[in-house]
């Protein structure tokens, strides 16, 4: 679900400051990396959504994982290409678009924190695509995504958005 644009000040300071609070944070200077999507066994207990897993591998440190919603519980083997499918990406290379606060007026499925979008490497009919909070994770019908990447914890979202901008990470392979 692609998110409208505009400049929101107050997010944006907020955000700021959770992220300068996380020490994992600030020690980051290498440059480069990429993000890996990897499904999971696991499941979120009510709801019974696979959790995937986030991977941020940055040159010289340590690996960083957070956990994900991708598509709907139903739709996990759904056609991953076409529009309007709620299923996971497609698997393949995509580029880091942007780093935006998500704005007041945007759906609240976005959640209160970040929009970190991403472009396909390769033909597809999928767009708006990106990574944001999923603050319905586990809390019944609306829990997942519309084929986005919704990370279960608003603060990984936080940290993850920091760590991209200071390492200059610009990519993501999506495994399964």
């Amino acid at each position: 679900m692609k998110r409208s644009t505009g400049q929101v000040s107050l997010v944006l300071a907020w955000a700021l400051c959770l992220v300068l609070a996380a020490p994992s944070a600030h020690a980051v200077v290498a440059a480069g990396g990429r993000m890996v999507l990897v499904r999971t066994d696991r499941q979120l207990p009510v709801t019974g959504d696979p959790i995937w897993e986030l991977r941020l591998l940055l040159p010289g440190q340590p690996l960083r994982a957070y956990e994900a919603l991708v598509g709907r519980v139903r739709r996990q083997e759904g056609d991953r290409h076409r529009l309007g499918s709620k299923a996971p990406l497609p698997r393949g290379r995509y580029a880091v678009t942007e780093i935006t606060p998500v704005a007041p007026t945007d759906d609240v499925e976005l959640g209160r924190f970040l929009w970190i979008g991403l472009e396909p490497d390769f033909p597809t009919a999928r767009r708006g695509l990106g990574i944001h909070h999923d603050p319905s994770a586990g809390r019944g019908r609306s829990s997942g995504t519309d084929g986005c990447i919704g990370l279960i914890h608003g603060n990984d979202l936080l940290v993850l958005g920091d760590l991209l901008r200071r390492s200059g990470t610009t990519e993501l392979v999506v495994k399964d």
